[in-house]
């Protein structure tokens, strides 16, 4: 669950820090007061997209930290930071870190670890669902009701491991047919993909590339200025030897000077005639090599013209195939390969028929295991559903689902299986059920919604349930069964809940207030934590200002939950 949320000067927000609570919180406050920046906080946490305008005005970066207690998730987290190199977490806490920067490239950590965004994603989908005002909409497609319907299942074993089956033989069937995608060109684009392949390959297989080809270029520096480094080293070994006042005449003058000193003191100069004829050794071996180099080094006209020959072959080939030569090498590599397929294309071909066509067959045998499982599930969704529905103020409603296999199966069959799926409602006794998209109540479609999430819940293992005005255009009795049901799914979930109405901030177990505040001519927003008084007073607002009516009515409702704690 969250136990720790920080923001730090993003949108409106300077600095605030919330620790919710392990059930059901609430949080309220005027339209526009900024209850939706924690949400959108919460999710650049969690990998959503982070735009530099959200940063504070003013402020150089916005940080936003997270810490969540994984001890009782589901989720594979401790495997997953183990393969990403990311340091474990400590006392089961995991700890997120994101900024935003004006000048400098966006950072994510991990447990203190660098992460890229996709990590964060991935966590994310482990650790939170956020449903939002916009989630009413994408429930009237048919993929997204297949993929509520197979979240539904994956709770259950069999379910998960058929759907997963089907899954890996389709994206196996898909490479495939890539595969022969790739070959299957026309004629004159084969003969001209032949031909330069053909060409690329021979022209880098007849440069016999080797190892030593790296030293090149410094061979060609040695060879194009050897007159100048034999000048050099001649006239070195002059200073060395061969001049009247060489270093190894004055070495020898002063070698006998220190024999003669050393015959009236030979222990106090050990030391140094040892040191001494040392370094007299060195210089005469110094000498005899640099003399041998001198005799090694000749300026020959045609060897500089053979390495200066092979080095324009050479940069050739790089301007081509690569900007080394092990680039190079790898590209002919690739290329021969690339050849090898395309001329025996005819047998290559039969085997990705023959393959396909297995392929085919095995998906279709596992897509039919896929939809037998679906029609075993969906009663058991409908139940769910149709409970929850009761719950929210639809007593005689009807929910089903059908499962209708693809007019044609050949060209439709996709990723999620042979079937597609329409979530059929009827709000109203004596109406036959129909599309939810032809439904044009938001109000209704709203608490559709609220009763999926709440099976799902119950069937999934996501630790953070996030509500952001899920309970729009609802009111009446209707708000009533709403908070009953937060409540509800907080006894199993941690849930965070953003609402306008005083039914459903009532069944809280913790509840925030969100206000603007203007202080040295600038907008802040702060959060605050709200005692049992103060709970009072905020719900009293809620239902419409400080009458007495409408501070009664606040006392019942947090009499209410009191009571059925």
């Amino acid at each position: 669950m969250l136990v720790y949320l920080r923001v730090k000067n993003f949108a409106l927000v300077e600095d605030i820090s919330i620790e919710p609570y392990s059930g059901c919180n609430v949080i309220t406050g005027e339209t526009g007061a900024g209850k939706s920046i924690l949400i959108g906080a919460l999710g650049l946490v969690l990998g959503l997209r982070g735009d530099k305008n959200l940063i504070r005005s003013g402020a150089d970066q916005a940080v936003v930290e997270a810490v969540f207690d994984i001890s009782q998730v589901s989720a594979p987290i401790p495997v997953f930071l183990d393969s990403e190199g990311i340091e474990p977490c400590e006392e089961g806490l995991l700890r997120i870190k994101r900024s935003l920067c004006t000048t400098a490239s966006n950072r994510q950590f991990v447990n203190g670890t660098p992460v890229s965004v996709s990590v964060l994603s991935l966590l994310g989908d482990w650790l939170v669902d956020i449903h939002g005002p916009h989630d009413h909409q994408s429930l009237l497609y048919p993929a997204r009701q297949m993929e509520i319907l197979d979240s539904f299942g994956k709770s259950k074993t069999e379910y998960a491991k058929t759907l997963k089956d089907y899954s890996e033989v389709y994206k196996k069937l898909r490479s495939y047919e890539l595969r022969r995608k790739e070959l299957i060109v026309d004629d004159q684009s084969y003969r001209q993909q032949l031909d330069l392949l053909r060409y690329q390959v021979q022209e880098i297989e007849s440069s016999f590339l080797n190892e030593d080809d790296v030293l090149l270029d410094d061979r060609y520096t040695r060879a194009a200025h050897s007159v100048d480094i034999l000048r050099s080293i001649q006239a070195g070994v002059e200073i060395l030897s061969e001049s009247e006042n060489s270093i190894l005449t004055k070495s020898g003058l002063l070698g006998r000077l220190l024999h003669e000193a050393a015959r009236l003191d030979s222990s106090g100069l050990k030391d140094i005639t040892e040191k001494f004829e040392l370094l007299h050794e060195q210089l005469a071996e110094l000498q005899s090599l640099l003399a041998d180099y001198a005799e090694n080094v000749e300026a020959d006209p045609y060897d500089l013209q053979q390495i200066e020959e092979r080095l324009n072959l050479i940069n050739g080939l790089k301007r081509k195939y690569g900007k080394t030569i092990k680039e190079i090498l790898d590209f002919e590599k690739n290329a021969r390969a690339r050849l090898t397929l395309l001329e025996n294309r005819d047998v290559e071909l039969t085997e990705i028929d023959q393959l396909i066509e297995k392929e085919n067959g095995e998906l279709r045998k596992r897509g039919r295991k896929l939809t037998e499982n679906r029609q075993k599930l969906i009663p058991i969704l409908e139940a769910k559903v149709l409970e929850h529905l009761k719950e929210l103020g639809f007593k005689q409603s009807l929910f089903n689902v059908s499962l209708q296999p693809y007019e044609n199966p050949t060209s439709e069959i996709g990723p999620t299986g042979m079937d597609r799926v329409e979530f059929l409602f009827s709000p109203n006794p004596g109406e036959l059920p129909k599309p939810l998209r032809t439904i044009a109540s938001s109000g209704e479609i709203a608490r559709v919604m609220l009763a999926l999430k709440t099976a799902l819940a119950e069937a999934d293992s996501v630790p953070v349930l996030v509500f952001d005005e899920v309970d729009a255009n609802v009111g009446g009795e209707t708000a009533l069964s709403v908070g009953k049901k937060m409540r509800e799914i907080g006894s199993k979930r941690q849930v965070i809940c953003i609402t306008h109405l005083a039914p459903v901030a009532a069944s809280g177990n913790i509840h925030f207030s969100v206000e603007k505040i203007i202080q040295n001519q600038r907008t802040h927003v702060q959060v605050n934590r709200l005692e049992e008084d103060e709970r009072l007073v905020e719900l009293s607002r809620m239902l419409g200002g400080q009458m007495e009516t409408a501070r009664k009515y606040a006392q019942t409702l947090l009499l209410k939950y009191k009571t059925n704690a």
